[in-house]
């Protein structure tokens, strides 16, 4: 059962994100802590846990103890997921992307990792890692703000609102990281897209945030386990292919789910009528 009771206002959830990370990025300017998985500066870290802050801070005020406790059992309510064949694009369309990315790579012939290992045995340490990352974004952007948005501006536009004042918020860490002007670009259209897919996948799965919570871990799990190497890193090398991969196909699921509500599949075929 949906439990979005009309009283949310994104805009003050968004400031308030904003509010709370402007601290910790300033602190990021005097830290540089080098080896964490996807050189993610440190206090970034600490920032992700601000989406969740200030959804429970905001729920609390607007439907106390209970709407707390309400939206941190949907961090696992997998029981909305009623059509199993979700968890297809879910787990696995992350891994086709990357796929795709290396493809285009590979037959436009630009340089590829002539020798890559592929950390299998990190797995155990950063999917718990990226699980709870995607908890604690999910749980603010997907849990907290996008029902309202969704109802005032339908799916996509909502998607696209959201996605904007995501990607900047990972402004900070991406300039920290050394990237160029044209990449924050393509970067910033990219991170619109995988929004836009995840309310797809949300609205295709019950409304449910363990699904959005899932497809964001695999998404952020699948970089790390790319191949790469000391002199090439394909997902960072080429932003124009990464992100224009991730731009079209959410183009491709606008075109079949259309913009409304990114969940009326248009070649769906109504059960026929037996009477």
């Amino acid at each position: 059962m949906d439990t979005y009771k009309g009283t949310r206002t994104p805009l003050k959830f968004f400031l308030l994100v904003y509010g709370f990370s402007i601290p910790l990025w300033i602190i990021e300017t005097m830290i540089d802590i080098k080896g964490l998985p996807l050189d993610i500066p440190i206090t970034d870290i600490a920032a992700a846990f601000t989406p969740l802050i200030v959804a429970s801070i905001l729920i609390y005020k607007e439907e106390w103890h209970s709407g707390v406790k309400r939206l941190f059992q949907r961090i696992l309510d997998f029981s909305r997921i009623t059509k199993k064949i979700w968890y297809v694009p879910i787990i696995f369309l992350p891994f086709l992307l990357y796929l795709l990315i290396y493809l285009i790579i590979y037959f436009i012939e630009l340089p590829l990792p002539r020798t890559f290992f592929i950390p299998f045995q990190s797995i155990l340490f950063i999917f718990p890692l990226f699980f709870i990352g995607a908890i604690c974004e999910e749980i603010g952007y997907m849990g907290y703000a996008i029902d309202p948005m969704q109802e005032r501006f339908g799916a996509l536009a909502a998607s696209i609102m959201m996605g904007i004042p995501w990607v900047i918020w990972h402004y900070p860490s991406i300039i920290q990281q050394g990237h160029h002007l044209s990449w924050i670009a393509w970067a910033t259209l990219g991170t619109v897209a995988v929004r836009v897919l995840i309310v797809w996948i949300y609205n295709n799965t019950g409304k449910s945030l363990f699904a959005c919570i899932l497809f964001h871990t695999m998404l952020n799990l699948g970089r790390p386990l790319s191949p790469q190497d000391d002199l090439h890193n394909p997902l960072v090398d080429y932003p124009e292919i990464h992100y224009s991969v991730f731009a079209i196909t959410a183009v491709v699921v606008v075109f079949l789910w259309g913009a409304k509500t990114l969940a009326r599949y248009k070649y769906h075929q109504p059960a026929p009528n037996h009477e």
